[in-house]
């Protein structure tokens, strides 16, 4: 059915359940995998920025060894199905076409993530990198709640 997916994860709980059903659905149909982890870069507006650049690398580089942790996870997760997993970390003020570019880029035949459930007014207000995917994406997403 599917020969190469790719599988967006922040490392939240409800992203590494969908993480593990993704991994276990390559297994059974045997897919290729690649894991996708993306990093937001700090986006600080402020009248006095004196000190800034010392917030900014203290992110970056919690953000960096929090991806690198995921994906060491999803890669760890992936060797005990016998599954060659593929680890990308990137950086994007937009996360959602982050993905959909990355699957286009590595062949991806389709990109399995989970719902973060937000609706109403946060929804509206926060958006969702999930409907931003679906709508962006001409690939199948299969979205796990």
């Amino acid at each position: 059915m599917f020969k190469h997916i790719l599988i967006p994860t922040d490392g939240s709980p409800l992203s590494t359940q969908a993480l593990e059903k993704a991994l276990d659905f390559a297994r059974e149909s045997g897919a290729q995998v690649t894991v996708l982890a993306v990093i937001e870069p700090l986006q600080v507006f402020t009248v006095y920025p004196v000190g800034m650049d010392i917030a900014y690398a203290e992110y970056e580089q919690r953000a960096n060894e929090q991806a690198d942790g995921i994906l060491a996870d999803a890669k760890a997760a992936a060797a005990q199905r016998d599954l060659t997993c593929e680890a990308i970390k990137l950086q994007s003020v937009d996360p959602a076409g982050c993905i959909v570019k990355t699957a286009e880029k590595y062949g991806c035949d389709a990109i399995v993530m989970a719902s973060h459930g937000r609706s109403g007014f946060k929804a509206f207000m926060l958006g969702s990198v999930t409907m931003k995917v679906l709508a962006g994406s001409k690939l199948p997403v299969l979205v796990y709640r």
